[in-house]
């Protein structure tokens, strides 16, 4: 989590998005290959800023701002297998000076938890200085969501 950071609960997802576990997301076993949780966790994450109007694919381009990832955890509960629906809920579980941390939560169908996640993104601008400028760190996290 970012230092200075104020953590939140992720009792009030800010964003939803689903996918349905392919046969090339699987393993010998048949279930959810470990490491694609966390390309499902970015696919929600880079869905959710283009939302907020910060699309990954224009920031790169432009060459100014990049979020570079710089720490992922997973937790893994229950498999997910090929042609199951998952809903990945996304919540900001904290602000810093120059970073933000978005927790994940992976449900099944039935709305139970199956894995969850969370990435830390720090900002860097052009020149290789760490910030987050004010029009993103109000963007990920909305006046309604600040914690005093």
């Amino acid at each position: 989590m970012p230092r200075g950071a104020k953590v939140r609960s992720m009792s009030d997802p800010i964003f939803e998005h689903r996918f349905r576990v392919a046969l090339h997301d699987t393993d010998a076993a048949g279930v959810l290959f470990f490491a694609h949780l966390l390309r499902h966790a970015h696919d929600a994450y880079e869905a959710w800023m283009a939302q907020l109007g910060f699309p990954l694919d224009a920031m790169l381009r432009d060459g100014g701002l990049r979020l570079p990832l710089v720490h992922a955890e997973a937790d893994y509960r229950r498999p997910l297998r090929h042609g199951d629906a998952v809903t990945v809920r996304l919540g900001v579980a904290g602000v810093g000076g120059s970073a933000f941390t978005v927790a994940y939560r992976f449900l099944d169908a039935q709305g139970e938890l199956a894995a969850s996640a969370r990435t830390v993104h720090v900002g860097v601008d052009a020149n290789g200085h760490r910030t987050l400028p004010d029009a993103l760190r109000r963007a990920v996290q909305p006046p309604q969501t600040r914690l005093a």
